[in-house]
């Protein structure tokens, strides 16, 4: 079943809430530590939800499957809307599990008007202010990473002012994030099936933009997906912009779901991006393609695969 970005936030804003909130749910739950004998190559990270049939709908459960079936990283977009003391629960367990907090989506993001785009001093007031308090979500679950998504193009001005717009809010943005080490990754999308209108849409633009911001705080969130629909070429493309990318996520094309339901060579791109030294996180931002035990099943064998090729460095 195909998911999209908004799908994903929604499942995420909702899946297992109530049961972490329970108090007796949580004081039950024991962390058993990692059962798997396996050892994924790259840090693949799945989210909540994913595994919900194989887990249960308990957070703290399906993370603890997550560890166990040897998942050393984990993802949560909706992770900034959900109450603090969830946020802390999470955070603790991720901590006794070993496991590595990856992207959650900064700040609320604007899929049909221009945001970022139009330079407007409310509009940048209202960003950063969010971007603070994302500071604030970071800490409590020990994430490095924010996804930032510049918003919709603005159907008038030329798009270089709009370009540099986009620069100088993450500028201020990047001044906020530098003294935490915090790092918000700008995610091109593609316009031709999901997100149409986006403003940021391709990795060189990303690249360009990053150069712009010049700071370690501004990074690029390569998204296999999209890059995959909106320029392909992918290997050489991570290449080029390689110095300034800083998190992965992936799903197969068509359809979005997991690696060997589409037609990119995901064995080859994992192993190409592991040559390089890559010792961040792959996140796995896509569906399932089956439903059901089955079909979460699928998903873990399906990163398995696309996990066995031959170490090589220095490509």
């Amino acid at each position: 079943m195909a998911i999209g970005r908004r799908e994903l936030l929604e499942a995420a804003a909702v899946a297992g809430v109530s049961t972490l909130m329970a108090p007796v749910a949580v004081a039950a739950t024991t962390v058993s530590g990692r059962n798997s004998t396996r050892a994924f190559k790259l840090r693949y990270a799945p989210h909540f939800g994913m595994f919900r049939n194989l887990a249960g709908e308990d957070l703290l459960d399906q993370l603890r499957f997550m560890a166990d079936e040897g998942f050393t990283a984990f993802e949560d977009n909706g992770m900034r809307d959900r109450p603090v003391d969830v946020q802390e629960r999470i955070g603790a367990a991720l901590a006794r599990l070993d496991m590595r907090m990856g992207v959650f989506v900064a700040h609320a993001i604007n899929w049909t008007e221009p945001t970022l785009t139009t330079g407007k001093d409310d509009i940048r007031g209202a960003f950063l202010q969010q971007i603070r308090e994302s500071v604030d979500v970071a800490r409590r679950v020990n994430a490095t990473w924010m996804t930032v998504v510049p918003g919709h193009v603005d159907s008038r001005p030329h798009i270089d002012y709009q370009t540099a717009h986009v620069v100088e809010t993450l500028k201020q943005a990047a001044a906020v994030l530098e003294p935490h080490g915090l790092v918000m990754v700008l995610e091109p999308l593609n316009t031709l099936r999901n997100h149409p209108g986006m403003f940021l849409t391709s990795s060189p633009q990303a690249y360009l933009v990053c150069k712009a911001v010049g700071s370690p705080a501004c990074k690029i969130l390569f998204d296999i997906y999209h890059q995959q629909i909106t320029e392909g070429n992918l290997i050489p493309n991570i290449n080029t912009a390689w110095e300034e990318i800083g998190y992965f996520q992936v799903g197969d094309n068509p359809g979005r779901n997991e690696p060997g339901t589409g037609e990119i060579n995901f064995r080859n791109v994992f192993r190409h991006i592991h040559s390089k030294g890559y010792a961040g996180i792959v996140g796995m931002e896509h569906g399932n393609s089956q439903r059901g035990r089955e079909g979460e099943r699928a998903v873990i064998d399906a990163y398995v695969a696309a996990d066995a090729f031959e170490v090589r460095r220095g490509a």
